[in-house]
């Protein structure tokens, strides 16, 4: 009997490691079954939240503390970085909107793209930053500390910009986010204090194929209405779909010209992490209380989120070959990376 609930406990642990072993082939069909299921997103909007609490565990569960802190002890980029996506970036965003009419154009635009704006980085930038070869390690710190400031810069900026639209006053939805980021840490520093550092990163590979079906989850939640929208309006749905890539483009192309100085492939998985912003966590903020067209904006910006990796991996591992070649270092074969280049584990 032993045996066989053993054995029986190893399959779904295969499945989930082969899941993961895909990499950003996975990432980037989850909006295609997204987009090819409404249903499931109906069922599973009501988890949305859920969703997103369970991918910042696993995300803060990740985190090497060691290279977290040697990292800080050498903080310039990091500050830079850190105020360019949470400073920077939103009050540019904020401004050109304004300066363009869009707030009076078109208010549920506006308010999805400050929401946007202000968000912190996806929490699986490093993640999908390692899957492209990149290093990892200045994405993660830079995550880090930007997501410990939105609770504080998220309100202000959409109180500024936006002012009293949301039903969650300033104060409300710094709480919300505090409460969420918070909660999800506690949670995290709890697992790694009962299965330790060692057993997270053996693991790995079924950690990356559950991270995958959390990320379905929401994707399919928040992708639940495009069909509907696309087939009601199908031109509109288009131009909105490539208004989502062409703001990804410029947050990616203008990180990417900033920080040019420290390299380009640093600069391309800073690009890479600011240009992937966290929308998930500012629905589960506002409990998803937002009009259509900025839901349907949030959906439809998960396509260059998810779809970038896989598109974009080949540069990036060119970049890496040069960088490589440039320090005199060994290329891997077959994935293209540095042999000492730091991955997220």
């Amino acid at each position: 009997m032993p045996f066989n609930l053993h054995h029986a406990a190893a399959v779904p642990v295969r499945a989930l490691a082969w899941l993961g072993r895909q990499g950003t082939r996975a990432i980037a069909a989850l909006v295609f079954v997204g987009l090819a299921a409404p249903t499931l997103g109906a069922w599973m909007k009501p988890f949305l939240g859920e969703a997103i609490f369970l991918l910042l565990c696993v995300s803060f569960m990740r985190v090497d503390m060691a290279s977290l802190r040697a990292n800080l002890r050498r903080p310039g980029i990091v500050i830079a970085a850190t105020a360019w996506t949470t400073l920077a970036v939103p009050l540019i965003v904020g401004v050109v909107s304004l300066a363009v009419g869009l707030d009076h154009r078109s208010p549920d635009l506006f308010l999805a793209l400050m929401l946007q704006a202000v968000a912190s980085p996806m929490m699986a930038a490093p993640a999908l930053a390692a899957l492209m070869g990149l290093d990892a390690t200045l994405v993660l710190i830079t995550l880090v500390t930007s997501t410990a400031l939105i609770p504080f810069t998220a309100p202000l900026l959409i109180f500024i910009f936006v002012g009293p639209v949301l039903t969650l006053s300033p104060l409300a939805l710094g709480l919300k986010l505090a409460a969420i980021l918070g909660g999800s840490l506690l949670v995290a520093a709890a697992i790694r204090r009962i299965v330790g550092g060692a057993a997270i990163r053996r693991h790995k590979e079924p950690i990356d194929g559950f991270n995958v079906i959390v990320l379905f989850v929401f994707v399919a939640a928040i992708m639940g209405s495009v069909t509907t929208s696309f087939l009601a309006d199908p031109a509109g749905v288009i131009v909105l779909a490539l208004f989502a890539f062409v703001v990804f483009a410029a947050l990616l192309g203008a990180t990417l010209l900033i920080f040019r100085a420290i390299g380009d492939e640093r600069a391309l998985a800073l690009g890479l992490m600011v240009s992937q912003r966290n929308m998930g966590l500012m629905l589960a903020a506002t409990d998803g209380a937002l009009p259509g067209l900025t839901w349907l904006y949030f959906a439809l910006a998960q396509f260059p989120i998810y779809l970038s990796p896989q598109l974009l991996k080949p540069f990036a591992r060119r970049l890496t070959v040069r960088s490589a070649e440039a320090n005199g270092l060994p290329v891997e074969a077959g994935d293209g990376r540095p042999r000492s280049a730091t991955r997220v584990r």
